[in-house]
């Protein structure tokens, strides 16, 4: 069963548009990664979505309906952002158990427990957090929510790398004992890799490409070496990525549809194969320019 569908979503500003045809589905009970540099259009589609906006072109269904202030879509679904408006008067704690009321599959324990493992301050207005606290709250509900869909937009911002981690840590487990279908989007891909199924990865509004992370990991592969003898294996391949080292050796990544003995016959010419790990194949599928920022000098 799929829980989100789009075909031909686009959302202009102006004369800009922050998503172009977008065309795609997610699958019940399954974590998607959302994938893309800032800007790519990330936090429009998941709060299209999430029914806050309202798409300018191209359809969109969640659980087979429109998202966009639709009562059914509310009650199974929650969105979680460092931006969240919460009460400003009520306590952290306070507003634990309001959310409980609001979510039929709020798990109050988890809730609580996860509180006093991050050393939340219960009497605590939100507003008064810091950055990185405030981003632990906000994941705590929706962590305990346990919303049919549960999205996730950049949710460790300003979290230090061991909450980072706990929170990663607490999804998977969680997610495990009570599946359920989960967004999250990044820009960074090996922080969240082992944690998702497929990846959507996007740019300037469009899909790049949408698969699972190990299809993504075996997409790619490196040569480098002598400039004539790499430039003789990757004649007719699409190149992802290319840099010139010294004078006389580049390093040049393309997509892997070499056959073994080709690759064996290539290190026997001299040149080194090597794998190429999936945050790189993203960095360099939505870079702008097929070199890296050493052509910027290379080119005064």
């Amino acid at each position: 069963m799929n829980v989100i569908e789009c075909n031909g979503l686009t959302k202009t500003y102006g004369t800009g548009k922050a998503i172009n045809r977008l065309s795609f589905t997610i699958e019940q009970n399954k974590i998607t990664g959302l994938i893309g540099r800032n800007g790519a259009g990330k936090t429009t589609l998941l709060k299209i979505i999430a029914g806050f906006l309202r798409p300018t072109s191209g359809e969109v269904t969640v659980f087979s309906e429109n998202p966009f202030n639709n009562l059914k879509v509310s009650q199974n679904l929650i969105f979680i952002d460092d931006n969240m408006t919460l009460p400003q008067s009520l306590c952290l704690m306070d507003i634990l158990h309001s959310a409980s009321k609001f979510y039929g599959n709020w798990d109050m324990e988890l809730a609580t427990k996860l509180f006093e493992y991050f050393s939340l301050n219960p009497d605590t207005l939100q507003q008064n957090l810091s950055k990185g606290m405030k981003s632990t709250f906000n994941s705590i509900i929706g962590l305990a929510s346990r919303c049919p869909l549960t999205i996730f937009d950049e949710p460790t911002t300003g979290m230090d790398a061991s909450v980072r981690k706990d929170f990663y840590r607490a999804l998977l487990k969680d997610y495990l004992e009570h599946p359920r279908t989960i967004l999250l989007s990044s820009h960074h891909l090996n922080e969240i890799e082992d944690l998702i199924e497929d990846v959507l990865l996007i740019k300037e509004g469009e899909k790049h490409l949408h698969i699972s992370v190990d299809e993504l990991r075996q997409s790619a592969v490196a040569l480098s070496g002598k400039i004539e003898a790499v430039n003789h294996w990757t004649v007719g391949k699409e190149i992802i990525y290319k840099k010139t080292v010294g004078t006389d050796r580049v390093y040049v990544v393309v997509y892997h549809n070499f056959l073994q003995e080709e690759l064996d016959k290539a290190r026997l010419s001299g040149v080194e194969v090597s794998s190429v790990s999936a945050e790189d194949v993203c960095v360099y599928l939505t870079s702008k320019t097929k070199g890296g920022i050493d052509d910027v000098f290379n080119k005064r």
